[in-house]
């Protein structure tokens, strides 16, 4: 099960990180970069303009990430805490063995996701293989070092 194109999971933590974040892009940020822009055009000659030009790359990238924080906070689903524990669902905690390994992945949306501390993305290899599955089932997730085949333990 792949993360839909519309639907974007996220904690209610995370959802209110990317409304301050966007608050700031567009309260602050891209304000600071517009007079940035205006001082830079009063230096002269655009086209040798090196101060002009980067301000330009910047105010790109800030409009960028603004605009993608606002599809993300409009097709935010939140995570819920109370979730099904029969099966493997967004924002669980599985427990899976590989036979010599046991490991612990918290399924979470793709924004959220630090393989490091064992958050996986929903729409991971992993997290899409392991969705839907419930206690003693095996899955195998194909990864680009080849296939793993878990089997789920404690769904939390």
């Amino acid at each position: 099960m792949e993360e839909d194109q519309t639907r974007v999971y996220i904690s209610r933590e995370g959802l209110k990180k990317q409304k301050e974040e966007l608050a700031e892009l567009e309260g602050t940020k891209l304000k600071e970069n517009a007079k940035r822009i205006a001082e830079a055009k009063d230096l002269g000659d655009l086209s040798e303009n090196a101060e002009y030009h980067e301000a330009k790359r910047v105010q790109s990238f800030l409009a960028g990430k603004a605009k993608d924080l606002k599809y993300k906070i409009k097709y935010a689903e939140i995570i819920e805490e109370n979730y099904n524990k029969d099966e493997v669902t967004v924002g669980c905690t599985v427990e899976v063995s590989d036979g010599e390994d046991d490991d612990s992945f918290k399924i979470v949306g793709s924004d959220e996701a630090n393989p490091a501390t064992g958050s996986i993305s929903a729409g991971s290899p992993t997290g899409s293989a392991l969705l839907g599955s419930k206690r003693g089932d095996k899955v195998v997730v194909k990864t680009p070092g080849g296939e793993i085949e878990y089997t789920i333990g404690k769904i939390s």
